[in-house]
């Protein structure tokens, strides 16, 4: 696992180029700041004097020279203490200024010349995930680039701001890493780590299914991330084997957060997901919570192990009466323990579903399907995955499938073509 020290200096190290350009913006700031600074004083010497006139023309004048040494060293002493107070005030101000200003220096934006693009990784409705290298260090990363007409098109800004937002403020071994986005006239940009090994569902694909400890491992590693999300008030509404990535050493990577949401009060109303994956009530529009997210890993766990989900219709209206009803066909070789797990997780009853309990995520964890588990360990990632991607170098891209490319070149428009979305993606 990379540390948090590599971590930092490996984006220190990214973004050296960017700051090394704000350095000269930074020091003109700095020294307008001074130049503030000496302003200030000198009004707050003036005023100093015209309130010294004012006690001296207030102050009655006193004819006995000992009454007037106290009265004078009772001013001399006023002033002293005015002085100290505005300097700590200027102090105070400087302080506060200091850490603005170092934040400002490590929040810096790519652009597209930073990048080599190679091949594509993944395409969506809206965009796609590409593989690029870094031309300042040669690490290679996954950059997705939306189509700002078509995110407009589709009503998906909300999402897609949600998505940059909370990947900016969330860091756990078992999510995606973000490294910065940046935007030009017609696409949005997030340079994201690249995890080489490809998709879970390409590995479930091939083996057909899982053998019960093979999707233990896995359940293990996206229990504690959707444990961490729902600890910042983010449910994710996504899950699927599709969304989870493998690194070098077989861990996995949960991605895609376009439809993952900050919900302060647990409660939402919005119909998203993929269809098989979805709770009985997000399809009833009741409004919902976090506890959506351990019904969806209710069905990954018996996608992995049986190797299709447990409700399927290719007519979704026919599917999602499948989920309303409930009824789930367990295989034959499907064990006790995890039967009943799932049983718990996949129920409509949210005062029973395990997760949405008053134990949360410590019940699933407590449960006899789990019996043997290190969680320390495994949020160390100390166990050794199951399944290890064969990697042929650190830009290997095997593992994931081929994909058209297109045509278009980014960062390349007609002289004169304006940004009319801009506004829509601010945080960009």
């Amino acid at each position: 696992m990379v540390s948090a020290e590599t971590h930092m200096s490996e984006r220190q190290q990214l973004e050296l180029h960017q700051q090394q350009l704000e350095q000269q913006k930074q020091q003109q700031l700095l020294l307008q700041q001074q130049q503030q600074q000496q302003q200030q004083q000198q009004q707050q010497q003036l005023q100093l004097q015209q309130q010294q006139q004012q006690q001296q023309q207030q102050t009655p004048q006193v004819q006995d020279p000992q009454a007037q040494t106290l009265v004078l060293q009772a001013q001399q002493q006023a002033q002293q203490a005015q002085r100290l107070a505005q300097l700590a005030q200027q102090q105070a101000q400087q302080a506060q200024r200091v850490p603005q200003q170092q934040a400002a220096a490590t929040r810096r934006k790519f652009n597209l010349d930073d990048f080599r693009i190679h091949r594509t990784l993944g395409t969506g409705s809206f965009g796609r995930v590409h593989l690029v290298q870094s031309r300042f260090n040669s690490r290679f990363y996954a950059m997705k680039v939306l189509k700002k007409t078509e995110v407009v098109r589709l009503k998906q800004v909300e999402h897609t701001n949600n998505e940059k937002m909370i990947l900016e403020r969330v860091e756990h071994p078992f999510l995606i890493n973000m490294w910065g986005t940046f935007q030009d006239i017609r696409n949005l940009y997030m340079v994201m780590d690249y995890v080489v090994g490809g998709e879970l569902f390409s590995v479930l694909r091939k083996s057909q299914r899982f053998p019960e400890h093979v999707a233990r491992f896995y359940t293990c590693e996206v229990l504690l991330a959707l444990e961490y999300l729902h600890s910042h008030a983010v449910i994710y509404r996504d899950l699927k084997p599709e969304n989870l990535l493998l690194d070098s050493m077989g861990h996995i990577k949960i991605t895609d957060f376009g439809f993952a949401k900050h919900v302060p009060q647990n409660m939402t109303w919005t119909l998203c997901g993929t269809p098989d994956y979805l709770a009985p009530e997000i399809i009833q529009s009741k409004g919902y919570g976090k506890a959506v997210d351990w019904w969806s890993m209710g069905v990954l766990m018996f996608e992995m192990c049986a190797g299709f989900p447990p409700f399927f219709d290719e007519d979704h209206i026919k599917l999602y009466g499948k989920i309303m009803a409930g009824k789930v066909r367990y295989p034959p070789h499907f064990q006790p323990a995890l039967k009943d797990l799932l049983k718990r997780l996949l129920t409509a009853d949210l005062t029973k579903r395990y997760g949405n309990l008053r134990g949360g995520a410590t019940d699933i964890k407590n449960h006899a399907w789990f019996e043997g588990v290190n969680w320390d360990q495994v949020y160390s990632r100390q166990i050794e995955a199951p399944y290890k991607p064969t990697i042929m170098g650190e830009g290997d891209a095997s593992n994931f499938d081929d994909y058209p490319e297109d045509a278009e070149q980014y960062g390349v428009y007609p002289i004169g073509e304006q940004d009319e979305l801009g506004s829509f993606f601010p945080g960009f």
